[in-house]
């Protein structure tokens, strides 16, 4: 190939901070401190740094900035299995808009699998002995959670998507901030709405009992269906429990409108699908409500409670690195974010009619 020809692949200079400084007309200094330290900028300065670096192309080097701060700029975050195509979605949503807001603040998220609390320890030990992760970021919570003791122990920053529950065996966990979202608040509101509709015989087909986000969910349902002067009895005979999934829900459905219930309150949005399709089998006039608002539930028109995952994944972002930057987080910054209520067509009123 000749030299100069046509064919002569062009490479450009990777754009580098002096490169960047010389389009802005500052120092190399100056530069630095646009992208670690902006507030000791002025701010015709600062804009005119970040502009040359738009323009420029630059990007910064990850190696650079770990051996300056001793930081990886990555946070951890553990994958589960796909155990439900339906139920799967909330913290793929969750995942999507940690990652998706960590990169606005030059974060990236990184993932690793676990198979057990135990599992996880040593994903711990790996992933901060060879500096790979700065902090993590915790889903699933249950009793006797061993990985806040942990990282609280090696000084680790952690932020948690999931309440603490209750420890069984007196065992006592350190105490930290967290994040959930308030499912009874969830299930009560759409308990609310379909009583508004005049529905009376309402039920909830949820998980057996001692899970701790089942049964917030249910006392949701039983809280508003008491105030609306339901008895106990009747609330009994309503209360439906069985493992998470469309055949599940469907059986448990088909047994309710058996026993006279006209509407359904479901812990999730697999078991709504399931109740969903076990209503139009039965050729029945009766509403469903999900949780979780799925992608499933949208396209199938049921309605369902959305979780606020974009505010969940904001402050749980904010909590790490506040962490990171030297500010310890107390237990009473904890937050339970109110879900919202999406009505669709399962739970709207039959055209013409004027009851249940």
């Amino acid at each position: 190939m000749v030299e100069g020809s046509a064919h002569t692949p062009v490479t450009t200079p990777r754009p580098t901070v002096s490169s960047v400084a010389a389009q802005a007309g500052v120092s190399r200094q100056t530069v630095s401190n646009a992208l670690n330290n902006p507030e000791r900028l002025q701010p015709e300065t600062l804009k005119r740094v970040l502009a040359a670096i738009e323009e420029t192309g630059y990007v910064r080097s990850a190696a650079a900035r770990q051996m300056r701060t001793a930081r990886s700029g990555v946070l951890a975050y553990r994958l589960d299995p796909v155990r439900d195509g339906i139920g799967g979605v909330v913290l793929d949503g969750f995942l999507h808009a940690l990652t998706a807001q960590a990169e606005k603040q030059d974060y990236r998220v990184m993932l690793y699998t676990a198979e057990s609390d135990q599992d996880e320890l040593r994903q711990f030990s790996v992933l901060t002995q060879a500096r790979a992760a700065d902090a993590f970021v915790l889903v699933g919570t249950h009793p006797n959670d061993s990985r806040y003791r942990w990282l609280s122990g090696h000084g680790v920053p952690f932020s948690v998507f999931g309440r603490p529950w209750p420890a069984r065996g007196g065992a006592s966990e350190p105490a930290h901030a967290w994040i959930d979202v308030d499912g009874a608040a969830g299930t009560a509101r759409a308990t609310r709405h379909l009583l508004e509709l005049g529905h009376r015989s309402i039920a909830f087909v949820g998980w057996p009992k001692g899970s701790g986000t089942g049964d917030e969910r249910r006392r949701g349902w039983e809280e508003a269906m008491a105030g609306a002067g339901v008895p106990p009895r009747q609330r009994r005979s309503l209360d439906s429990s069985q493992q998470d999934g469309i055949l599940t829900g469907a059986e448990a459905t088909t047994r309710l409108l058996g026993a006279g219930a006209t509407a359904f309150v479901c812990a999730s949005d697999s078991l709504a699908v399931g109740a969903f399709g076990a209503v139009q089998a039965a050729g029945a006039r009766a509403a469903v409500v999900g949780f979780d608002d799925s992608p499933t539930a949208a396209a199938l028109g049921i309605s369902s409670v959305r979780q606020p995952l974009e505010d969940a994944a904001q402050w749980a972002l904010k909590s790490v690195l506040s962490q990171l930057d030297g500010r310890r987080q107390a237990p009473d910054d904890s937050t339970l974010l109110i879900p919202e209520l999406v009505v669709r067509t399962s739970s709207l009123p039959t055209p013409g009619s004027t009851s249940p």
